[in-house]
């Protein structure tokens, strides 16, 4: 293969084994900085070898192969650093011999490196927001400005938290190990945030050239499908992977021919995926029934309604409001008042949606998100109010990431400034 052909080989290698690279060395090592150092080498290395050689048969077991004998050497000269891994190797099969002891193989029944992997790093020592920044970093793959658009924060801080969450599992001896099944429901809500942020930057991506990154989203939902089929009696796990479903069926429609966004209102719903409706909707009464919904069974609900209806004007908005009542009691967050806000505005008229918005002017969480904006800009332009619309999709067009946005917002903007007369 030549070197003009192995450059989108090359990323999708790279984006495929990444997670499952870093978490194969970090059972096999113990340590995350050592698996993240020797991954990065292992990939510059590839980026050397493979124009000139080609892409291997089998690159990730090249990458794997290549990175564990980085560390072995790295081990082999440093020997504080290996003797302080063989004292987290020793912790680590004393808590598999545990394990084996009551009745449990260790591997805790999970099928996959990464889905271990996201547990383990679920740990309740850690703190929640610092959980979720570091296993979306290193075992999602995202980097850290996507993951700080994840949580609506800084890039800057994002990092520390990144920093400050493997600091803690170094210095409190953290095990990188399967939780024990008793372990696993309260580890549950930090792994489905996980997974749904990973779904979310690939059904949105935060940067780059192009509106979605399909790989992520499919990964994100091919991991929500083996946690559903792990426990089935988890309705959150089902709705979080029904929700995926149901959202991730527009995504043929949600761009054109030229990469372009088209919005809900626009798209073709004959290019939706049925049969990824269909599957997406049994699992919306799962999540619902036998109990308080919880919030990925009733966002799920809410994307159901969007994808039964034939048109935006024949949408159930009523029944979408009150489900967004319901979300954001469990969910008091500004991007979920933020889209109730939407919702409000295509049942009662932009001018009660404008006013929900106008309430979350100082949501300091909302002052880096675009979409808030542009929904302003959007409510604006619907009441006339064109110059005041031309200001707020400005703004919006100075934080979107992709360029199918700002190529949107720049038409948004040249549409609101051109006189009506000459329209």
């Amino acid at each position: 293969m030549g070197k003009a052909d192995v450059g989108p080989s090359l990323e999708a290698v790279f984006r495929e084994e990444r997670g499952r690279l870093l978490a194969s060395l970090v059972r096999r090592f113990g340590d995350l900085d050592l698996a993240e150092e020797v991954t990065s080498e292992a990939v510059e290395a590839a980026l050397t070898h493979w124009p000139a050689q080609g892409v291997p048969a089998r690159p990730g077991a090249w990458l794997l192969t290549t990175a564990r004998r980085r560390a072995v050497d790295r081990l082999r000269r440093d020997q504080v650093y290996a003797a302080r891994l063989a004292v987290l190797q020793a912790e680590a099969d004393r808590a598999s011999a545990n394990a084996t002891a009551n009745g449990t193989d260790g591997e805790g029944g999970l099928p996959d490196e990464r889905l271990q992997l996201f547990f383990t790093c679920a740990h309740p020592a850690l703190a929640a927001e610092d959980r979720v920044a570091l296993t979306l970093r290193c075992l999602a793959g995202l980097t850290t400005p996507e993951v700080a658009r994840a949580f609506l924060t800084p890039t800057a801080t994002t990092a520390q938290r990144i920093v400050r969450a493997k600091r803690k599992i170094r210095e409190a001896r953290i095990p990188f190990r399967v939780p024990e099944p008793e372990e696993l429901p309260e580890r549950l809500p930090g792994v489905l945030q996980v997974l749904y942020s990973t779904f979310t930057e690939g059904y949105a991506a935060s940067s780059g050239p192009r509106l979605q990154r399909l790989d992520l989203a499919e990964e994100a939902i091919r991991l929500a499908r083996i946690l559903h089929q792990l426990l089935p009696a988890q309705r959150e796990a089902a709705g979080l992977l029904a929700l995926m479903l149901l959202v991730h069926a527009r995504r043929e429609a949600r761009t054109g021919p030229d990469g372009a966004l088209v919005l809900l209102d626009e798209q073709d719903r004959a290019r939706w995926d049925g049969a990824m409706i269909e599957e997406g909707r049994g699992l919306v009464v799962t999540a619902l029934r036998g109990g308080p919904p919880g919030p990925y069974g009733v966002q799920a609900a809410i994307a159901a309604l969007h994808d039964e209806a034939a048109d935006l004007a024949s949408t159930d908005w009523p029944q979408i409001v009150a489900l967004y009542n319901v979300l954001l009691a469990l969910d008091p967050s500004p991007v979920v008042a933020l889209n109730r806000a939407g919702a409000v505005a295509m049942r009662d008229g932009p001018e009660a949606g404008l006013a929900l918005l106008e309430e979350l002017a100082d949501e300091h969480r909302l002052r880096r998100h675009h979409p808030y904006p542009a929904a302003r800009g959007d409510l604006l332009q619907r009441l006339g109010r064109r110059p005041e619309a031309a200001t707020a999709y400005r703004e919006a067009l100075t934080l979107a990431g992709t360029e199918p946005e700002r190529a949107h917002l720049r038409h948004r903007i040249r549409a609101v400034e051109t006189p009506p007369e000459a329209g």
